[in-house]
């Protein structure tokens, strides 16, 4: 027995004995290669299909702009209308009641303003004129000392650049012509959908629900849920500090006897609902006529009549307005109005913001299902970054999750990600959303 012990060793004997085999560099190096290779191809795959995606939302934009403009419009229309229907309105009569408010209040702007600018125009076409003559005294005045010959050529200059576009021009008439008819025609289609939209809304997550069926149409539902409650409340958000905007600026183009201040009101409004670029552009034009008609001291009040005004939005009511209803940066939104307006223009720039905040949405959907099948907890949105966050979920090697924390993620492994587990789960009698 004692040979027998000598002679055999113990099984941990016999695994000291054997040296720890390491993977090569090349073969290290090859995973790696493998690795990126397909994670490359994955980009691609991606790349592709987005490219494919917006292929297809372009050739569908004259479908699909009508449709943008009426859940934008719906989601200023539709608290009123839900408060009708729970005093039992019938829902066509609340939808058709809040529509002819809205067109009312649209034709009372519309019979304030033109008149003014029908008896104003005359009057600010002559001052532009004693303005550009002012301009043209100053270039042959010191120090330009500009010549009367030297203007002539560059008048000469531009009127045969005129002349030798006159084909473009003419065809630049037509293809307007052509653009108003297909507002017209948007238009129309907007109000129509506007009216379906506002009388069976409520009926489109349901019926989603039941026709794609769980767990899918339970997270379609909530993330249309979640993009229509974000552009509510940007929306309602943004009228409100438009409103405030151009309360402030058109009773100081009121007090200062601007020409064309209800114009300039009605823009400066219309321009607070393309963030940051909107408001610059209604301000440049209301100092540009204030100065072409009142002189260099009016326009400098006008200006900073427009940089208060500004700086109390900035600092004061967008924080405060939309830290609830929008949690995006100030750079992302510059930089999504800059690029729908590059791709689409006034309209791109006007959807830029609504469509990013969407956009969010939906990642932070994503991020939180993830989160979900990862066993982690994420941090309130909008909650500050400190160096606290994430230190509960530091892994040691003998736990698979979060420190402290019983690992029961097989509980509910047939649950649908993000529906809160087996108690969040939407039970099949129940309507999807």
């Amino acid at each position: 027995m004692c040979e027998d012990a000598k002679v055999t060793d113990t099984p941990a004997d016999a695994q000291a004995d054997v040296p720890e085999l390491y993977p090569t560099r090349t073969e290290i190096m090859l995973r790696g290669l493998r690795s990126t290779a397909f994670v490359s191809l994955q980009v691609v795959a991606c790349a592709l299909g987005l490219w494919v995606l917006f292929w297809v939302l372009g050739q569908a934009w004259v479908v699909l702009l009508p449709v943008l403009f009426a859940v934008v419009l719906c989601t200023v229309l539709w608290p009123p209308v839900r408060w009708m229907r729970a005093h039992r309105v019938p829902p066509a009569a609340a939808a058709v009641v809040m529509m002819l408010v809205g067109l009312g209040v649209i034709a009372g702007i519309l019979a304030i303003i033109v008149p003014s600018i029908i008896d104003q125009v005359p009057d600010l076409a002559s001052k532009a004129t004693d303005g550009i003559n002012k301009v043209y005294d100053w270039l042959q005045g010191p120090p330009l000392n500009i010549d009367d010959e030297q203007v002539d050529n560059v008048v000469a200059t531009i009127i045969k650049k005129v002349q030798s576009s006159a084909t473009t021009i003419a065809a630049g008439v037509f293809t307007g012509v052509g653009t108003a008819t297909s507002m017209i025609v948007t238009m129309f289609t907007t109000l129509i959908l506007v009216f379906f939209f506002l009388k069976d809304g409520p009926k489109f997550v349901p019926w989603l629900d039941r026709s794609i069926g769980r767990p899918a149409g339970y997270h379609i539902g909530e993330v249309l849920l979640r993009m229509w409650n974000t552009l509510g409340g940007f929306i309602r958000t943004q009228a409100l500090v438009s409103f405030i905007d151009a309360f402030f600026i058109g009773a100081g183009l009121l007090i200062l006897q601007v020409p064309l201040a209800g114009v300039l009101t009605v823009i400066t409004f219309m321009g607070g609902f393309i963030p940051i670029v909107g408001a610059f552009v209604a301000g440049a034009l209301a100092v540009l006529i204030a100065l072409v008609t009142n002189g260099m001291t009016t326009a400098l009040i006008v200006l900073g009549i427009i940089l208060a005004v500004q700086q109390l939005e900035g600092n004061v009511l967008q924080p405060w307005l939309q830290a609830k209803s929008m949690d995006l940066h100030a750079v992302v939104v510059l930089l999504a109005v800059t690029l729908g307006g590059t791709l689409f223009g006034i309209t791109g720039a006007f959807l830029a913001v609504p469509a990013a905040a969407c956009i969010a949405v939906t990642l932070r959907y994503l991020n939180e299902q993830i989160a979900d099948r990862a066993g982690e907890t994420l941090p309130p949105v909008g909650a500050p970054i400190t160096e606290a966050i994430g230190e509960d979920y530091e892994l040691t090697p003998d736990d698979d999750g979060p420190s402290g924390e019983d690992d029961d993620s097989g509980a509910d492994a047939d649950v649908p990600a993000g529906s809160g587990g087996s108690a969040g789960k939407p039970e099949s009698g129940e309507d999807g959303g």
